[in-house]
């Protein structure tokens, strides 16, 4: 007798609630969204309709989803940054699994409190770090605990957001302001300190980080720009006489996209009116259109965080906006030889042979998906793990996550304070 398919709620309809909910398109056979909450009427009703929820199961504030008796199994967590503690801790108490986006929250009080009701709770939890469930970290790690370069002793990685990722999203974008949402390691790149740890396998003992807002910001502007708060011109704006040379032009990233047939990621974000008319309204008036160099931004656009081991590895990781968009580049450097991996492929460098091995680890789930592959990757998990009630299958689980989060933290304090700090 077939199992019936694992029903999720899905507590915030952006971005990545679209990305989550569509495993359950793909494999119905398998998950099942019943209940969505989301406060914009359109996402609302496009994902009740995507899924065809029952309208009783259809609401604006998800507290009204909580309040009455359990009528899934799972419920994923893809509302802002900040405004996960409430509906992580409110679904955990009613005994629902969850799968709470990355970061847990902006506050280590906070992803303590959720850590504590979610064990209170006694249901599956899962953070979404979709690095660790992709194929290529899969097999990089297989290759790594194998002894294939004996044990390691040193890592750099490199996290190169790419000049235009930087600009969409934490310069203009739902990222950009720390007390909107929090601070770029955490937000960005809390999943390569996570990653790191994965790797590694031992905890982190010492950090020390650097960095800033460079760039992005008044001083910074080319004085052909002038007064120009936005690219284009609009009825309260003249428009900017440098568009034509800025790197960051709104009009050169979102309307060529557009114009070219183009209406997925990071178009989607800027307007339900996806239409060369509609995405030029969006950026004539909302916050997608604005100069770079005007914006309310305080993020930082580029950040090196050194890190201690407790078995004496230690790790060098860079973030930076420019740079190309591309994948995260890593290098580990062993008593028995050299690897690199660049998000796809894996080379592993021996000392005795002197010889050089490649591993392509591109799938037709990591081509098709994002992340690499990581969001169809701790999908899939996800729901198995809730369907056989095996929490093994979660690679990303409470306490583990609250670990990592930590790191984060004191990282950025570090960098803040511009000192070395143990941690905790």
């Amino acid at each position: 007798m077939n199992k019936k398919p694992v029903t999720l709620i899905v507590i915030g309809a952006g971005g990545r609630g679209f990305t989550y909910a569509r495993y359950a398109a793909q494999y119905p056979e398998l998950a099942q969204v019943v209940g969505v909450a989301e406060p914009r009427p359109y996402y609302r009703e496009k994902m009740a309709a995507d899924h065809h929820i029952p309208p009783e199961n259809v609401a604006a504030d998800w507290q009204e989803l909580a309040r009455r008796d359990r009528f899934a199994d799972a419920v994923i967590i893809a509302t802002p940054d900040a405004l996960h503690t409430a509906p992580a801790i409110a679904f955990a108490q009613k005994g629902y699994d969850l799968l709470l986006e990355k970061p847990m929250a902006p506050t280590p009080q906070e992803c303590l409190r959720i850590v504590q009701a979610v064990e209170a709770g006694g249901g599956l939890f899962a953070v979404a770090h979709v690095m660790r469930y992709t194929r290529y970290t899969q097999k990089l790690k297989e290759l790594v605990d194998a002894g294939v370069i004996g044990e390691i002793v040193s890592v750099q990685h490199l996290e190169p957001v790419g000049f235009w990722h930087q600009a969409h999203s934490f310069v203009r974008g739902n990222w950009r302001n720390t007390a909107e949402s929090s601070f770029m390691l955490l937000a960005k790149s809390c999943h390569d300190i996570d990653w790191l740890r994965y790797i590694i396998g031992q905890r982190c003992v010492k950090v020390s980080s650097f960095g800033s807002l460079k760039h992005f910001k008044q001083s910074e502007k080319p004085p052909k720009a002038g007064a120009a708060q936005r690219c284009i011109a609009t009825q309260d704006s003249p428009g900017c006489a440098y568009e034509p040379e800025c790197p960051y032009s709104a009009p050169r990233l979102y309307l060529n996209l557009v114009e070219s047939g183009y209406t997925g990621w990071p178009v989607n974000v800027l307007t339900p009116d996806l239409t060369p008319a509609g995405v030029r309204r969006a950026l004539e008036e909302g916050p997608y259109g604005r100069c770079v160099y005007e914006c309310d931004n305080d993020v930082v656009d580029h950040q090196v965080v050194n890190l201690l081991y407790e078995n004496g590895v230690t790790a060098s990781f860079t973030m930076t906006a420019f740079t190309e968009q591309a994948d995260r580049k890593t290098t580990l450097f062993g008593t028995r030889g050299e690897l690199r991996g660049d998000g796809r492929a894996i080379a592993v460098y021996d000392f005795l042979t002197q010889q050089t091995q490649v591993f392509d680890t591109v799938s037709s789930e990591s081509a098709a998906s994002g992340h690499g592959g990581g969001d169809f990757g701790l999908m899939e998990r996800f729901v198995a793990a809730v369907a056989s009630r095996d929490a093994s299958l979660i690679l990303s689980g409470a306490r583990e996550t609250l670990e990592t989060h930590l790191t984060t933290f004191i990282a950025e304090q570090s960098r803040l304070q511009g000192s070395t700090l143990d941690v905790a």
